[in-house]
C-alpha cells in the first residue's frame, strides 16, 4: 500500500478536480440542470453531462457493490464509463454510484440520490476505499474488475475466481458474474453462467454461455437503458481500470521520490512495468474474431485523435488482439498528463527506445517494425508535450 493519506498525497484532505467534482460545481452554482425521469432517475442526464456513451453499458450480477443486497441475476447492476468516469445504476435503487480517475488522487467515489430534487447533490464518499484501495488496485485508490463463480442469487465464491482481471487475463477466465453480449467464435468464457450447476455444465457444454446476443431469457431487459452488455466494452474496461491504477501508482511514487530525493532515478522498475502494460506486452491473445452487439466499438473508435493518415490508438483489431496499434489511448488522459514531469520524460525516453527499434527485448516482440513506426507517427502528430526528438526529421 502507498501511504496516500499522509501529508505528501493527503488523499482525504485534498478536494478532487476530476469530471464528477466539476459537474457538482456546476450543479451547486445552478449552471446546469439535471432531468429526472420516472424509469431511470438522473441516469440519462448524468451520462449526457459527463459525456459517457450509453453504448458503454455492461451488466454485472455478482454481489460486489456496497448495494449488494439490490444486485442479483434478475436485477444486475449496469455500469457505464468513458476515459475518466465510471457510473453504476440499479433499477429501483435510491442511489447512483459514480467514480472518477482524478488526475492527482486516483479513484474518487461519489453517490447521487435518485429522488427528484430542485438541486441534486453529488456527494463524495470514502467508504468505497474498503475494497477500492488494496493490493488488487495496486495499493492506491482505484478500480478493479473481477471474475468469480456465483450462486443463483449472485453471491460470490471467493475461492473460485480471478480477483483482478485486465488485458493479460485469458478470455476463458473472464466475466464470471457478468452478462456478456457478443460473438466470439469457439472461444469460451465464464459470463452468462448463473449458479454452480451452470459452471459444472460448461465443462461438457461450452456453448452454454457463448455467443449470446439477447439477454431477455435471464432478466427483464426493459428496466435498463440498453439491452446490451457489450463484450468489446468489457474488454476496454478491463484494460482501462488497471491502466488507471498504474498511472495513479506511478504518480504517487514519483511525487514521494521527488520530495525525498529530488529525482526519480529509483523508479526504473515501476516505470518499466508501466511501459509493458502501456504497450500491451503479455496481452492475452484473441483466438476468434470478436463482435459486440451495441454501437460501443464505433462510438469509441470515432473519438480519435487521428493522424493525417486517419489512424488512431482507438482503432480496434478484435481478430488477434484488442487494438490495431497496441499503445494505450490513456496516454492522452488528464491522469497521464498530471504525472510529474521528470517521470513523464523518463517514460517518453523508454518508449522512444522501444518504438524506434533501439530496444529488442523479447517482451516487445509482439510489436512489428511496421506497428512500432505507426505508433511513433500517430503519437508524434497527436500527443502534446512529447520531447523534440519524437518529431519527424529531428
Amino acid at each position: 500500500m502507498v501511504p496516500f493519506d499522509e501529508d505528501t498525497i493527503a488523499y482525504s484532505k485534498t478536494p478532487s478536480r476530476g469530471p464528477v467534482a466539476r459537474l457538482q460545481e456546476l450543479l451547486a452554482k445552478d449552471q446546469l440542470q439535471l432531468t429526472n425521469d420516472a424509469a431511470h432517475g438522473y441516469l440519462a442526464a448524468v451520462l449526457q453531462a459527463l459525456k459517457i456513451p450509453p453504448s458503454s453499458q455492461m451488466l454485472v450480477f455478482s454481489k460486489t457493490s456496497f448495494q449488494r443486497e439490490r444486485i442479483s441475476p434478475k436485477t444486475p447492476r449496469s455500469l457505464f464509463f468513458n476515459d475518466d468516469v465510471y457510473l453504476g445504476f440499479i433499477p429501483g435503487s435510491p442511489l447512483l454510484e459514480l467514480s472518477e480517475a482524478d488526475p492527482k488522487l486516483g479513484g474518487v467515489f461519489y453517490t447521487l440520490e435518485q429522488y427528484p430534487a430542485g438541486k441534486p447533490r453529488i456527494t463524495r464518499s470514502d467508504q468505497c476505499l474498503e475494497c477500492h484501495a488494496s493490493a488488487k488496485t495496486m495499493g492506491v485508490p482505484g478500480h478493479l474488475v473481477r471474475s468469480f463463480v456465483t450462486d443463483e442469487q449472485g453471491v460470490v465464491d471467493l475461492n473460485t475466481g480471478i480477483s483482478q482481471v485486465n488485458h493479460r487475463t485469458s478470455i476463458e477466465e473472464r466475466w464470471g458474474g457478468w452478462y456478456v453480449t457478443g460473438t466470439h467464435g469457439k472461444a469460451t468464457h465464464r459470463g452468462n453462467l448463473v449458479g454452480r450447476e451452470a459452471f459444472e455444465n460448461l465443462k461438457d457444454h461450452p456453448e452454454l454461455s457463448s455467443n449470446v446476443t439477447n439477454l431477455s431469457r435471464f432478466f427483464e431487459t426493459e428496466a435498463y437503458l440498453s439491452p446490451h452488455s457489450d463484450i468489446v466494452a468489457l474488454m476496454v474496461l478491463e484494460h482501462q481500470t488497471h491502466m488507471h491504477n498504474f498511472i495513479t501508482r506511478l504518480r504517487f511514487e514519483g511525487t514521494m521520490a521527488l520530495q525525498q530525493y529530488g529525482h526519480v532515478k529509483y523508479l526504473n522498475s515501476p516505470t518499466e512495468a508501466f511501459i509493458k502494460y502501456l504497450l500491451f506486452a503479455e496481452e492475452a491473445p484473441i483466438a476468434s474474431p470478436i463482435h459486440g452487439t451495441s454501437s460501443f466499438a464505433s462510438d469509441f473508435a470515432k473519438r480519435g485523435p487521428f493522424d493525417k493518415c486517419g489512424r488512431s490508438l482507438r482503432q480496434f483489431d478484435l481478430n488477434t488482439r484488442l487494438f490495431k496499434f497496441p499503445c494505450s489511448y490513456l496516454i492522452y488522459s488528464e491522469a497521464f498528463d498530471a504525472l510529474p514531469d521528470p517521470l513523464k520524460q523518463k517514460i517518453y525516453g523508454r518508449l522512444w527506445e522501444i518504438l524506434s527499434g533501439k530496444e529488442s527485448a523479447k517482451e516487445y516482440a509482439h510489436l512489428s517494425a511496421e506497428t512500432r513506426r505507426a505508433i511513433i507517427e500517430i503519437l508524434a502528430e497527436t500527443k502534446k508535450g512529447l520531447p523534440a526528438y519524437w518529431k519527424p526529421g529531428s
